[in-house]
């Protein structure tokens, strides 16, 4: 049994989904050898991370808080302290969040050899927390920090630390929070806010994800291609697609004629284009998928 930690108030209402829909897509995960599996926000919702565009209860519905882009982190000092600020304050919340049933399952079935290959688009770490080995992370992870000068990579844990050290007196509160750990604060919170520097050549320091207007790099999306030539269907879990970086997956699986099947709350940008579409709670789908002996 896994645990079912469901935060609903970041999932989007739903019906629940017919016995015929769990058992047709019994029925494709049984009949793929090599499953490749693509993930989205959606997975991570019932863990308490918001996305992004789910009506009424995703980030652009219920704030005017919009992430930072990439050229402006990179260009301005002061974006970069808006974004530590809120970062730091996020990261007590956002690093304990827990996985979910959706999460072990998958893992689950990665360990009994039914999944060839995870692609996840989050970058909050949870397919790893759950014990998921064979992952691309496709956006990066929040858990990690780059230096833009000298490249060298650690942990967002010593990123913290280095904040806290630069900031001993500074103090701030937000309940809210963005898919990747962000917070809403204040002009007035932010104010006095010291951006840590790389300790080793002093160098801008970035956490190790692709922010909007970025692009992921050549060699992980060729990765990607590379995996999706060995698998022999594809399964996206919790993805309205709507970013081209996951949803070129899906045409090139479907150029090559593998089969597609999606589980997502609403619709998606490749619905029109896939042989199966579940429209429900990845928690309750995969469950009860699971479940069935």
């Amino acid at each position: 049994m896994f645990p079912r930690v469901i935060q609903s108030n970041f999932v989007p209402s739903n019906t629940p989904v017919s016995a015929s829909a769990i058992q047709n897509l019994k029925t494709f995960i049984e009949t793929t050898k090599n499953l490749l599996v693509l993930t989205g926000a959606g997975i991570s919702t019932p863990s308490g991370i918001p996305d992004y565009r789910s009506e009424g209860v995703g980030l652009y519905a219920r704030s005017t808080n919009r992430p930072v882009l990439y050229q402006d982190f990179l260009k301005s000092a002061h974006i970069r302290q808006r974004y530590w600020a809120r970062n730091y304050v996020g990261w007590p919340r956002f690093s304990s969040v827990l996985p979910n049933a959706a999460h072990y399952i998958l893992s689950k079935w990665e360990k009994s050899g039914k999944i060839h290959w995870l692609v996840t688009q989050n970058v909050d770490a949870l397919h790893l927390k759950a014990g998921t080995k064979l992952l691309t992370e496709l956006h990066g992870s929040a858990h990690r920090v780059e230096c833009l000068g000298c490249k060298q990579v650690f942990p967002r844990t010593r990123m913290q630390d280095l904040l806290s050290a630069d900031n001993p007196d500074w103090q701030a509160t937000s309940i809210d929070m963005a898919p990747d750990g962000d917070v809403q604060l204040t002009r007035e919170q932010e104010k006095g806010f010291q951006v840590s520097s790389c300790t080793s050549c002093g160098g801008i320091l970035k956490p190790q994800i692709i922010f909007f207007g970025d692009n992921v790099a050549r060699p992980v999306v060729q990765s990607v291609y590379d995996q999706l030539e060995q698998c022999d269907g594809v399964l996206v879990v919790g993805s309205s697609l709507q970013v081209y970086s996951g949803y070129r997956f899906i045409l090139a699986a479907k150029q090559a004629k593998k089969p597609v099947a999606i589980v997502n709350i609403g619709e998606t940008r490749a619905d029109r284009l896939v042989d199966l579409k579940v429209n429900g709670s990845c928690v309750d789908v995969l469950s009860q998928v699971d479940s069935i002996q």
